[in-house]
């Protein structure tokens, strides 16, 4: 019975560890897979979505404050036609 033993313990070893090493294969590929993706979008040019919301945000206010500017042309332009 105590070789018996002794076997299932070795194979359930070896399992374990076969385990192991496939699991650092999958982490190891996909870092690959990232890192190849990482620099296929940095290649072509593509912004983050930090600069794209950054940019909307600048571009967001740059309206208000051409609506604001054009009332006071509005006003200016009225009040001189009025004098």
């Amino acid at each position: 019975m105590q070789t018996r033993s002794k076997f299932f313990d070795d194979m359930s070893q070896l399992m374990t560890n076969a385990m192991g090493v496939a699991q650092g294969a999958k982490d190891e590929a996909e870092t690959a897979f990232n890192s190849m993706v990482d620099r296929w979008l940095a290649d072509r040019d593509f912004v983050t979505r930090e600069e794209f919301d950054a940019v909307r945000t600048m571009a967001q206010k740059a309206r208000e404050e051409n609506a604001v500017l054009k009332a006071r042309l509005d006003a200016l332009e009225a009040a001189a036609k009025a004098e």
